[in-house]
């Protein structure tokens, strides 16, 4: 039987700013350990606000979760098929998600009337910035109508999926963001219908055959981010 997996408290972050020559850069935090939900929302809740009142920078916050389900304002009861890990109702869009320790969490806590204030874009804008660092390590992310977040293609034609996006939007901040398989255990998304979409299956960066590290995909998320968003307009 699994050990039960200890959470890691907000106080062990470690704290990094991207360089910008902008007065308000935008902060980038990697979390160490594993970030309890109810936390990482109590800390996004918090910082959402100090970003509509001027008061914090904007901030993409890298984590990885224990092993749990979201359920997003869109889930359906009958996709929760087996609550083998404990169940947050959360505010976000989408449906039922699956987070655990070796899938790369990005919290993604923008100010729009900085950059557009348009929520689509915003949106279309985190699937480019998954598709270009996946791009980084040779996966081909592709995007599909109807169908939310990043899928790749097997050499047999099976689509699965990589990657789930998940937002909300308050005062015109953004906040929870994208979810990218790196090397988790992939049987734990056998509890639910990730993200209502049957028929598909979930894969990852390990699954794929490709040995990229934790700290590798942060990297290159971290480089394509500009390339993705483009800059903030704060300061100018």
């Amino acid at each position: 039987m699994n050990e039960p997996i200890a959470a890691a408290p907000l106080g062990s972050l470690m704290v990094a700013k991207a360089s910008s020559s902008h007065s308000t850069p935008l902060e980038w935090r990697v979390g160490e350990g594993l970030v309890a939900y109810p936390r990482a929302v109590e800390f996004m809740e918090k910082r959402v606000a100090q970003i509509a009142d001027g008061l914090a920078p904007e901030l993409v916050w890298l984590i990885e979760h224990p092993p749990i389900y979201t359920a997003g304002t869109s889930a359906k009861p009958s996709d929760l098929l087996d609550s083998r890990f404990p169940v947050f109702q959360t505010g976000r869009g989408g449906q039922f998600t699956y987070h655990g320790p070796g899938q790369r969490v990005a919290y993604v806590m923008l100010d729009l009337r900085l950059r557009k204030a348009d929520v689509r874009a915003f949106v279309r804008n985190l699937e480019e910035w998954i598709i270009r660092t996946l791009a980084r390590f040779g996966i081909a992310g592709e995007r599909r109508n109807g169908r939310v977040g990043i899928w790749v293609v097997h050499g047999t034609g099976n689509e699965e999926k990589i990657a789930a996006i998940g937002v909300r939007v308050r005062r015109w901040v953004t906040f929870h963001g994208v979810a990218l398989n790196i090397a988790p255990n992939l049987d734990h998304f056998g509890g639910i219908v990730p993200c209502g979409v049957r028929g598909h299956g979930v894969t990852s960066v390990a699954g794929l055959g490709i040995g990229a590290s934790m700290a590798d995909i942060d990297a290159a998320l971290r480089a394509e981010f500009e390339n993705a968003f483009g800059a903030s307009c704060a300061g100018t």
